[in-house]
């Protein structure tokens, strides 16, 4: 690939050293990304965090604390990724405040990239390491379930018909008795919906 501009350039803010180093090094590995920080903190990559596509952060921080950053960064215009080893339920006040992609601090190394990709190229993506504990709601579907599921990982209504193997009308119809079910059918509201009911990770 030639020239960084084609690049996503990306920004890892991690208060943990070793995980930050392994980060920025993962992100050398690939040639479509771009480091362009790495830093224990906001406040001290605040000047070279202006070209970043995305933040890719990983800070121990209170929900209320984590929210605020990330709607900081949201409205700076960067895409953020919040990686974190805290309960599912921190992924939903990150996708709250605006955040577009949430990862278990345990994800290999394949899922990070394919994260920072998603995000990068401004979709979502969540994994949600807990879901387990509160399992899949029986309010909806199997076909519900799996089209919650790839909507939370970033698809689109035609990815989702094309994953499935059927029509987007047919898509749409469920989006519609998911709408009915939630009061909503805002992509938004629906993935946190998944990541509430454990309905995320790898499709």
């Amino acid at each position: 690939m030639s020239g960084c501009a084609e690049r996503v350039r990306i920004a890892v803010i991690g208060d943990c050293p070793v995980f930050r180093h392994g980060i920025s090094n993962l992100i050398g590995t690939a040639p479509d990304l771009h480091l362009v920080a790495a830093a224990p903190s906001i406040e001290s990559a605040d000047g070279s965090l202006r070209g970043a596509h995305v933040v890719l952060m990983d800070l121990q921080q209170s929900a209320p604390r984590l929210a605020a950053t990330v709607t900081k960064l949201r409205r700076r215009g960067h895409s953020v990724l919040v990686v974190s080893s805290s309960p599912h339920l921190d992924a939903v006040r990150a996708i709250q405040a605006g955040a577009s992609g949430y990862l278990s601090r345990q994800a290999e190394a394949h899922e990070m990239l394919t994260a920072i990709r998603t995000v990068g190229s401004g979709r979502s993506y969540v994994s949600a390491p807990a879901g387990h504990l509160v399992g899949p709601s029986p309010h909806f579907t199997d076909r519900e379930q799996e089209i919650l599921r790839l909507l939370a990982n970033g698809s689109t209504d035609h990815e989702i018909a094309a994953a499935l193997g059927i029509s987007k009308h047919t898509v749409h119809s469920h989006l519609d008795r998911i709408g009915e079910k939630t009061g909503s059918r805002r992509r938004p509201d629906l993935t946190r919906i998944a990541v509430e009911h454990g309905l995320t990770g790898p499709e």
